[in-house]
This record gives structure tokens, C-alpha cells and sequence, in this order.
């Protein structure tokens, strides 16, 4: 059953050093909130898995999270490259990071196995892009081909996802932990079924759940932890309650191309260090590309 808490105290319970950690949300109600409290907390050493890997993770690779990534398309969504995350992977900083690219189709069918209890799922994709066979990040191909036992059709079998921890942002939780949400849904859904644990922040927490059109409600035995995080999308949106700073996003293209203009960031707008460096976190070294 759900318990209510702080995000300090679900992210400090939920989300430890070496754990996989997948944060989603699709165009809105991504979990930035979350996000930063996962670098506040300097949590290390993170396989993060996500679809669209985008700012939040930007974010969370570039103050030296995360070592793995598992996701589908990574970018600054309407803007361009995330440059902490192409800091990484080309020159190592603040660390190296390890990569396992998908398709869309890929990751959401890996999601819906592990959110199944099975172990793959199968889909038509993948045929012909050299991808079948690689190695994923644990030596093992998280994709191959298989031959359908009834038709001989020769498919693709991609692993089930099963994240130690799941994150999410909704609109609304009840005092009994059920979480709602609604508008854009991505794989919010099929992530916290998929993981071993789960945070939902909400917009707010109310007496009872008011039915909204195409919600989703996700009950309080499938969440573990709940904290009210108004705004904790931003700087996505949370559709009925915030609009999309579309500013925040170009800004950040700025922010993110200079590693120590990123860690003034770091410093003052997580850490809440005004004027220092000290405890970004993000290592030493001069301008990314």
C-alpha cells in the first residue's frame, strides 16, 4: 500500500546507489521534481531507462548520476542536442556513460512484458537494422529473432523491463495513495506495474478522486511511495494544472553546452548554493563542446 511522505524521504527510500531507475513521462507530467531530488541526495552509479531521455536526464547525467542509459531518442525536445549527455558519451565527463539504444516500439513493449510478468515481448520491428544481436548493457542481446511456433514468421523478441525503481508525476493522489492521471500517458502506467519500487509525485493529494476523461488510476497497492510536488513537472506540464515553459527549454540549451556554466547551475538551482561551486558534484574541468 501506498504511503504519503516527502519527495526527500521517498527518493531516500526508493532510490539507492546501482539501482535502475526509470522516470517517465511523455511531453507532460515528466517528474523533474523527482529528478532533482535524486541529484540533491547524490545518488550514484543509476542505470536510468527512459523512452525520451530529455532535460530531466540531462540534468541528472551531468551532475554524475547515472553510468548507464537505456532508452529510444535522447534530446532537448523543439531545441536540439542535450549537451550534457553528449558531453559523456564523447569525452567522459563527468563520467563515462554506457549506452543501449532501442526503438519507441522496442521500449514500449519491454515495459508491457515486464509490466506482464513475462519474460520479452514480440513485435515486428527491428528487422534489418543491424540491432538484433548486439549485446545490451549486461553482455546478453536484448533483442533477437525468433520463429513464430504457429506461423514460421520470423519475428523480433526484445527483453521484459523490470526497473529496481519507478518515478512518475501525476495530477492527483487521494489520501489513500490511489494516483490519478490523465492527458498524455506515455508509459507512466506500465512503468510502476514493471518495477520492483515505486514513487508517484502528484500536483496535490485530495479527499477523493474526481473522474476525468481518459484517466488513468493507478491504485494505492501498486504505488509504494506518494508526495505532493506541485509544479514538479516544470518545466513540462501537467495538463489542468500547468502550461509548458517552452522558455526554460531553449535556456537550457545554453546553460547545458558549458560544463562550468552547467555547475553554476548545479550549484544554485539544486544545491542551493548561491555564488559557489563547492558540492556541484560534477567533477572538474573546463568548457564541453
Amino acid at each position: 500500500m501506498a504511503e504519503i511522505v516527502s519527495l526527500a524521504d521517498a527518493v531516500a527510500r526508493a532510490v539507492h546507489d546501482g539501482d535502475s531507475v526509470a522516470m517517465e513521462g511523455f511531453t507532460h507530467l515528466i517528474p523533474f521534481a523527482a529528478g532533482r531530488e535524486v541529484i540533491r541526495q547524490r545518488r550514484r552509479d543509476l542505470t536510468l531507462i527512459r523512452m525520451t531521455p530529455d532535460v530531466i536526464y540531462d540534468q541528472l547525467i551531468g551532475a554524475g548520476c547515472a553510468s548507464r542509459l537505456i532508452f529510444s531518442w535522447g534530446g532537448n525536445p523543439g531545441v536540439g542536442s542535450l549537451h550534457r549527455f553528449r558531453d559523456a558519451v564523447e569525452h567522459g565527463w563527468p563520467g563515462p556513460l554506457q549506452l543501449e539504444e532501442h526503438s519507441h516500439a522496442g521500449m514500449a513493449n519491454r515495459y508491457v512484458a515486464g509490466a506482464s510478468g513475462v519474460p520479452f515481448a514480440i513485435l515486428r520491428g527491428y528487422s534489418g537494422t543491424g540491432l538484433e544481436g548486439l549485446p545490451g548493457l549486461d553482455g546478453q542481446p536484448a533483442i533477437r529473432s525468433v520463429t513464430c511456433p504457429f506461423t514460421g514468421e520470423r519475428l523480433t523478441a526484445v527483453a521484459a523491463l523490470n526497473p529496481d525503481v519507478a518515478v512518475i508525476h501525476a495530477q492527483r493522489a487521494d489520501r489513500a495513495g490511489n494516483v490519478q492521471l490523465w492527458g498524455i500517458t506515455g508509459v507512466q502506467k506500465e512503468a510502476v506495474l514493471s518495477a520492483q519500487r515505486s514513487i508517484a509525485t502528484v500536483e496535490e493529494i485530495v479527499d477523493e478522486l474526481r473522474p476525468e476523461p481518459g484517466a488513468i488510476v493507478l491504485p494505492s497497492w501498486v504505488v509504494d511511495y506518494v508526495a505532493a510536488a506541485p509544479g514538479g513537472s516544470h518545466p513540462s506540464y501537467a495538463l489542468g494544472y500547468s502550461a509548458r515553459d517552452n522558455e526554460y527549454y531553449q535556456a537550457w540549451d545554453a546553460i547545458s553546452r558549458d560544463r562550468e556554466r552547467f555547475r553554476r547551475w548545479l550549484a544554485e538551482e539544486v544545491y542551493g548554493e548561491t555564488g559557489s561551486l563547492a558540492g556541484a558534484g560534477a567533477g572538474e574541468g573546463g568548457c564541453g563542446p
